[in-house]
């Protein structure tokens, strides 16, 4: 009986938070979470270049950042189960229908655990031709394959895994469990990172010590997981159960009209990342490290905006799919303005303290010249990325995903990856550092009229301005 009332007590605290909760505490309640878990995880990949640096090697800076790309397509394979079934989960809540909605978050488990192995499996017969790329020389190649064996090669399972659990733990309404286990991962890569770099490693290991902590980091947040589906199993729709992996066709196709143009985005960003790399490479290892640095560092107002995004979309997609418009209305408008808030605060910040922050991470004056310059140009994208992320995120919500790819094609795809060759040819470094703002202004434009199109097809329901 007490378990019984329990599980009863659990479903209406997420129910009230869906449909009844103030907008502002909503949001906060489900997006505090995702953010400060997105700091911490940013942290911990930030902690992997600033420990590096502290070799005062750019030639080890490079080959991290290098090989970053291929860690962060994991990010992609997460995103197309973690994202797609996600908001279809969110959204079959939204519509009372919970057997499906177990059904769907078990298939997307399994289906992350097969892509991810087929993936590290790839990497590990390409190896050294997958570095290079990416834009490893000579002089970073040996570090780039001994990074790429531990994060992804080996650690590819349990960080995609990890990844996609906390997108369906966050669109059953858990953000704080989810956010949890990223914090988690973080805090004990910071902690390990020294650890296996300065200590247990001889000197002149520090790339594969960082990989390593990474790596163990990742297997830490998988575990965690693990023991929440354990304990909250009872509670919720969220199962490990193999029997209920099994879906209809209908259902497949709404995870991968939603998972597949996330991938598909996320890959064409990891793909511009390559690009960058490798133009940037071009100009020596010292700019790439600079450049390198400077994506990092870049992270944090990007990932602020993630996390609004992230804690707004299962609440945007129950109160869609519950037709409850205007209250979704008010959350995709709450969004908006903290996103506009924190990217201004991270522009003013970031022209004035640029030295400082790249001055973090190393010492070498050429590598902090060239540092100081990238970010102050780069840190000028942060609104209409953030913008655009946030009108991505809401047509994913409400199961646009034609219309999400079509911004994710033209981000990356049509503006983005000509503007960087274009701008290269004829500005040169400077030109593929300016090349984000030039493609996510673009973008916003494109966004902005695909996003009140959708609004307008569906003006009867009042779902948007």
């Amino acid at each position: 009986m007490n378990v019984m009332r329990v599980k009863s007590e659990d479903k209406h605290n997420k129910t009230e938070l869906f449909e009844n909760t103030p907008v502002g505490k909503a949001l906060l309640t489900m997006a505090i979470p995702t953010i400060v878990s997105q700091l911490i995880t940013m942290i911990y990949n930030l902690a992997d270049t600033f420990f590096i640096g502290m070799s005062n090697d750019p030639y080890k800076v490079a080959a991290a950042s290098v090989v970053g790309v291929l860690f962060f397509m994991l990010n992609s394979l997460a995103n197309l189960f973690g994202v797609g079934g996600g908001s279809l989960l969110s959204r079959l809540l939204g519509e009372k229908r919970e057997d499906e909605a177990r059904r769907v978050g078990a298939f997307s488990i399994y289906g992350s655990l097969l892509v991810a192995a087929v993936y590290s499996l790839v990497c590990l017969a390409f190896t050294e031709p997958l570095a290079r790329l990416l834009g490893a020389s000579d002089n970073t190649v040996g570090y780039a394959s001994s990074y790429l064996f531990w994060v992804v090669i080996i650690g590819g399972i349990p960080s995609t895994l990890a990844l996609t659990m906390s997108h369906l733990l966050r669109s059953a309404g858990y953000s704080r469990e989810a956010g949890i286990g990223l914090a988690i991962g973080g805090v004990s890569n910071i902690i390990l990172d020294p650890l296996f770099m300065f200590v247990i490693l001889a000197p002149g290991n520090e790339v594969t010590g960082a990989a390593i902590a990474t790596l163990v980091s990742n297997v830490i947040t998988l575990l965690f997981y693990i023991a929440v589906y354990l304990t909250i199993g009872k509670k919720t729709v969220l199962t490990f159960s193999p029997r209920k992996a099994h879906i209809s066709r209908e259902l497949i196709l709404s995870i991968f009209s939603i998972g597949l143009p996330s991938a598909i985005t996320a890959l064409l960003a990891n793909l511009t990342s390559i690009i960058k790399n490798n133009l940037t490479a071009d100009y020596g290892d010292i700019e790439l490290a600079a450049y390198g640095i400077v994506m990092k560092a870049d992270m944090l107002p990007l990932n602020i905006g993630m996390g609004l995004c992230q804690g707004m979309m299962p609440l945007v997609a129950y109160n869609y799919a519950a037709k409850n418009y205007k209250r979704m209305k008010s959350f995709i408008r709450t969004a908006q303005l903290a996103g506009m808030l924190s990217a201004a605060f991270f522009i003013l910040v970031y022209q004035f303290s640029a030295p400082a922050i790249i001055r973090l991470f190393i010492k070498d004056e050429l590598t902090v010249e060239y540092g100081k310059s990238f970010l102050r140009i780069a840190c000028l994208a942060t609104p209409f990325m953030i913008s655009n992320f946030q009108k991505i995120y809401c047509l994913q919500a409400m199961g646009k995903g034609k219309e999400s790819l079509l911004l994710g094609l033209f981000r990356q795809g049509v503006f983005a990856i000509p503007i960087l060759i274009i701008m290269n040819r004829f500005v040169g470094l400077y030109g593929v550092v300016a090349a984000q703002l030039i493609s996510d202004f673009l973008t916003f434009i494109i966004a902005t009229v695909i996003y009140r199109r959708v609004c307008n097809i569906i003006e009867k329901n009042e779902i948007c301005n």
